[in-house]
Protein backbone atom coordinates (compact mmCIF):
# COMPACT_ATOMS: atom_id res chain seq x y z
CA UNK A 1 0.00 0.00 0.00
CA UNK A 2 1.20 3.53 -0.93
CA UNK A 3 1.44 6.00 2.32
CA UNK A 4 0.32 9.33 1.06
CA UNK A 5 2.18 12.18 3.97
CA UNK A 6 1.79 15.50 3.96
CA UNK A 7 4.33 17.94 5.00
CA UNK A 8 3.36 21.42 6.28
CA UNK A 9 5.98 24.19 6.32
CA UNK A 10 7.15 26.35 9.40
CA UNK A 11 5.91 30.33 9.80
CA UNK A 12 7.30 32.67 7.46
CA UNK A 13 9.14 30.56 4.92
CA UNK A 14 7.44 29.22 1.77
CA UNK A 15 6.80 25.29 1.04
CA UNK A 16 9.54 25.11 -1.35
CA UNK A 17 12.30 25.04 1.70
CA UNK A 18 10.88 21.39 2.21
CA UNK A 19 11.76 20.11 -1.04
CA UNK A 20 14.88 18.55 -0.43
CA UNK A 21 13.34 16.61 2.43
CA UNK A 22 10.58 16.03 0.22
CA UNK A 23 12.45 14.51 -2.45
CA UNK A 24 14.51 12.15 -0.04
CA UNK A 25 11.43 10.91 1.12
CA UNK A 26 10.65 9.33 -2.40
CA UNK A 27 13.68 7.07 -3.14
CA UNK A 28 11.11 4.65 -4.19
CA UNK A 29 7.97 6.21 -4.72
CA UNK A 30 6.44 4.00 -1.93
CA UNK A 31 5.76 7.44 -0.05
CA UNK A 32 3.39 10.04 -2.21
CA UNK A 33 4.58 13.60 -0.25
CA UNK A 34 2.57 16.59 -0.69
CA UNK A 35 3.79 19.94 1.09
CA UNK A 36 0.92 22.48 1.12
CA UNK A 37 0.84 26.40 1.87
CA UNK A 38 -0.27 26.92 5.27
CA UNK A 39 -3.41 29.22 5.66
CA UNK A 40 -2.95 32.87 5.13
CA UNK A 41 -5.90 33.80 7.45
CA UNK A 42 -6.17 37.33 10.11
CA UNK A 43 -7.38 35.18 12.68
CA UNK A 44 -5.34 33.07 15.03
CA UNK A 45 -8.11 31.12 16.49
CA UNK A 46 -6.33 27.31 16.03
CA UNK A 47 -10.31 26.36 14.75
CA UNK A 48 -9.90 28.72 11.96
CA UNK A 49 -6.47 26.95 10.90
CA UNK A 50 -7.77 23.35 11.70
CA UNK A 51 -10.65 24.00 9.70
CA UNK A 52 -9.17 25.26 6.71
CA UNK A 53 -6.82 22.33 6.72
CA UNK A 54 -9.04 19.84 7.39
CA UNK A 55 -11.12 20.73 4.34
CA UNK A 56 -8.05 20.59 1.84
CA UNK A 57 -5.92 17.70 2.63
CA UNK A 58 -6.70 14.15 2.12
CA UNK A 59 -8.09 12.23 4.84
CA UNK A 60 -6.32 8.92 5.68
CA UNK A 61 -3.05 10.13 5.06
CA UNK A 62 0.29 11.23 7.92
CA UNK A 63 0.37 14.13 9.22
CA UNK A 64 3.89 15.97 9.14
CA UNK A 65 5.22 19.45 9.71
CA UNK A 66 7.87 21.65 10.38
CA UNK A 67 7.99 23.97 13.53
CA UNK A 68 4.54 25.27 13.23
CA UNK A 69 3.25 23.60 10.60
CA UNK A 70 4.39 20.31 13.41
CA UNK A 71 2.21 21.96 16.09
CA UNK A 72 -1.04 22.02 13.07
CA UNK A 73 0.00 18.73 12.23
CA UNK A 74 -0.60 17.10 15.76
CA UNK A 75 -3.71 19.41 16.36
CA UNK A 76 -5.03 17.47 12.84
CA UNK A 77 -4.09 15.09 14.03
CA UNK A 78 -6.21 14.83 17.30
CA UNK A 79 -9.34 16.33 15.62
CA UNK A 80 -9.45 13.51 12.93
CA UNK A 81 -8.74 10.59 14.73
CA UNK A 82 -8.72 7.23 13.53
CA UNK A 83 -8.69 9.20 9.86
CA UNK A 84 -5.27 9.96 10.42
CA UNK A 85 -2.54 7.57 9.42
CA UNK A 86 0.42 9.27 11.65
CA UNK A 87 2.08 11.81 13.08
CA UNK A 88 5.69 13.15 12.79
CA UNK A 89 6.67 16.14 14.00
CA UNK A 90 9.91 18.08 13.41
CA UNK A 91 11.63 20.85 15.55
CA UNK A 92 7.85 21.32 16.98
CA UNK A 93 6.95 21.79 20.35
CA UNK A 94 3.84 21.03 22.02
CA UNK A 95 3.51 24.90 23.20
CA UNK A 96 6.17 27.56 21.28
CA UNK A 97 6.03 29.79 24.02
CA UNK A 98 7.02 28.36 27.96
CA UNK A 99 4.89 28.65 30.85
CA UNK A 100 4.86 27.93 34.45
CA UNK A 101 3.73 24.25 33.46
CA UNK A 102 5.78 23.92 30.50
CA UNK A 103 8.88 25.48 30.80
CA UNK A 104 10.82 23.94 27.86
CA UNK A 105 9.84 26.05 25.32
CA UNK A 106 10.71 29.80 24.02
CA UNK A 107 10.91 32.38 26.85
CA UNK A 108 7.96 34.96 26.90
CA UNK A 109 10.16 38.03 26.76
CA UNK A 110 12.01 36.60 23.71
CA UNK A 111 8.54 35.81 22.00
CA UNK A 112 7.45 39.35 22.98
CA UNK A 113 10.58 41.12 21.03
CA UNK A 114 9.75 39.05 18.37
CA UNK A 115 6.37 39.78 18.10
CA UNK A 116 7.00 43.35 18.15
CA UNK A 117 9.65 43.56 15.92
CA UNK A 118 7.49 41.78 13.69
CA UNK A 119 4.95 44.49 13.78
CA UNK A 120 7.78 47.08 13.34
CA UNK A 121 9.52 45.67 10.52
CA UNK A 122 8.02 42.30 9.38
CA UNK A 123 10.82 42.06 6.05
CA UNK A 124 13.65 42.39 8.69
CA UNK A 125 12.08 40.04 11.72
CA UNK A 126 11.67 37.56 8.88
CA UNK A 127 15.40 38.00 7.52
CA UNK A 128 16.22 37.68 11.67
CA UNK A 129 13.77 34.68 11.50
CA UNK A 130 16.12 32.81 8.51
CA UNK A 131 19.25 33.48 10.99
CA UNK A 132 17.41 32.02 14.08
CA UNK A 133 16.55 28.99 12.01
CA UNK A 134 19.71 28.30 10.45
CA UNK A 135 21.79 28.64 14.10
CA UNK A 136 23.33 25.42 15.15
CA UNK A 137 24.11 24.58 11.89
CA UNK A 138 26.95 23.43 10.31
CA UNK A 139 27.26 26.33 8.08
CA UNK A 140 24.87 28.39 9.40
CA UNK A 141 25.81 31.79 7.31
CA UNK A 142 25.10 29.54 4.15
CA UNK A 143 22.18 27.80 5.50
CA UNK A 144 20.44 31.52 6.27
CA UNK A 145 21.13 32.43 2.73
CA UNK A 146 19.71 29.33 1.46
CA UNK A 147 16.70 30.07 3.71
CA UNK A 148 16.24 33.79 2.93
CA UNK A 149 15.41 32.41 -0.49
CA UNK A 150 12.15 30.75 0.73
CA UNK A 151 11.27 34.08 3.32
CA UNK A 152 7.32 33.78 2.74
CA UNK A 153 5.29 36.42 0.54
CA UNK A 154 2.49 36.57 3.35
CA UNK A 155 1.38 40.16 3.92
CA UNK A 156 1.70 41.70 7.55
CA UNK A 157 -1.32 40.74 9.32
CA UNK A 158 -0.98 36.80 8.29
CA UNK A 159 2.09 36.72 9.29
CA UNK A 160 1.36 38.39 13.07
CA UNK A 161 -1.87 36.13 12.91
CA UNK A 162 1.03 33.16 12.44
CA UNK A 163 2.77 34.53 15.54
CA UNK A 164 -0.35 34.51 17.86
CA UNK A 165 -1.39 31.05 16.84
CA UNK A 166 2.00 29.63 17.93
CA UNK A 167 1.92 31.76 21.02
CA UNK A 168 -1.77 30.36 21.72
CA UNK A 169 -1.79 26.71 20.78
CA UNK A 170 -1.26 23.99 23.59
CA UNK A 171 -1.12 20.49 21.97
CA UNK A 172 -0.76 18.61 25.12
CA UNK A 173 -4.37 17.10 25.43
CA UNK A 174 -3.73 16.60 21.39
CA UNK A 175 -0.31 14.89 21.90
CA UNK A 176 -1.82 13.01 24.96
CA UNK A 177 -5.25 11.70 23.04
CA UNK A 178 -4.16 11.25 19.39
CA UNK A 179 -3.66 7.12 20.10
CA UNK A 180 -2.10 6.62 16.33
CA UNK A 181 1.74 6.19 16.29
CA UNK A 182 3.99 9.46 16.37
CA UNK A 183 7.34 10.65 15.78
CA UNK A 184 8.74 13.79 16.86
CA UNK A 185 12.32 14.75 16.10
CA UNK A 186 13.91 17.56 17.60
CA UNK A 187 17.70 19.47 17.09
CA UNK A 188 20.40 19.59 19.38
CA UNK A 189 21.16 22.99 18.65
CA UNK A 190 17.64 24.24 18.17
CA UNK A 191 17.61 28.70 19.01
CA UNK A 192 13.75 28.14 18.61
CA UNK A 193 12.48 24.69 19.99
CA UNK A 194 15.18 23.59 22.87
CA UNK A 195 16.12 20.01 22.43
CA UNK A 196 15.04 19.43 26.74
CA UNK A 197 11.82 19.66 25.61
CA UNK A 198 12.36 16.20 24.33
CA UNK A 199 12.30 14.41 27.69
CA UNK A 200 8.89 16.42 28.59
CA UNK A 201 7.16 15.24 25.27
CA UNK A 202 8.81 11.55 25.65
CA UNK A 203 6.61 12.21 29.27
CA UNK A 204 3.65 13.31 27.75
CA UNK A 205 3.09 10.72 25.26
CA UNK A 206 1.29 7.21 26.35
CA UNK A 207 3.35 5.58 23.35
CA UNK A 208 5.62 7.38 20.73
CA UNK A 209 9.08 7.98 19.77
CA UNK A 210 11.17 11.31 20.79
CA UNK A 211 14.44 12.01 18.95
CA UNK A 212 17.31 14.85 18.95
CA UNK A 213 19.43 15.38 16.37
CA UNK A 214 23.18 15.87 16.87
CA UNK A 215 25.05 19.08 15.63
CA UNK A 216 22.14 20.64 14.26
CA UNK A 217 19.61 23.73 14.62
CA UNK A 218 15.76 24.60 13.65
CA UNK A 219 16.57 24.08 10.27
CA UNK A 220 17.37 20.36 10.13
CA UNK A 221 15.25 19.63 7.87
CA UNK A 222 16.86 21.48 5.05
CA UNK A 223 20.75 20.87 6.21
CA UNK A 224 20.15 17.73 7.35
CA UNK A 225 17.72 16.45 4.66
CA UNK A 226 18.43 13.04 3.84
CA UNK A 227 18.79 11.70 7.93
CA UNK A 228 15.87 13.39 8.56
CA UNK A 229 13.96 11.73 5.80
CA UNK A 230 15.40 8.40 6.50
CA UNK A 231 13.96 8.59 9.94
CA UNK A 232 10.77 8.96 8.76
CA UNK A 233 10.81 6.45 6.32
CA UNK A 234 12.05 3.76 9.01
CA UNK A 235 8.92 4.93 11.15
CA UNK A 236 6.62 4.32 8.35
CA UNK A 237 7.60 1.25 7.35
CA UNK A 238 8.03 -0.29 10.58
CA UNK A 239 4.39 0.93 11.40
CA UNK A 240 2.65 0.19 8.11
CA UNK A 241 5.13 -2.57 6.31
CA UNK A 242 5.30 -0.45 3.65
Amino acid sequence: MRETLILLPGWGLDGAVLQPLAAALNPDMQVHVQVPALPRLGSAAAADWLDELDTRLPHDCWLAGWSLGGMLAAALAARRGERCRGLITLASNACFVASETWPTAMPTQTYAAFYEGCQDNASATLKRFAMLCAQGGADARGLSRQLQGHLAAAEEPALLAGLRLLASLDNRAALTTFAGPQLHLLAEHDGLVPAAAGDALLALLPTGEVDVLEACGHAFVREQADVVATLMLDFIREVCDV
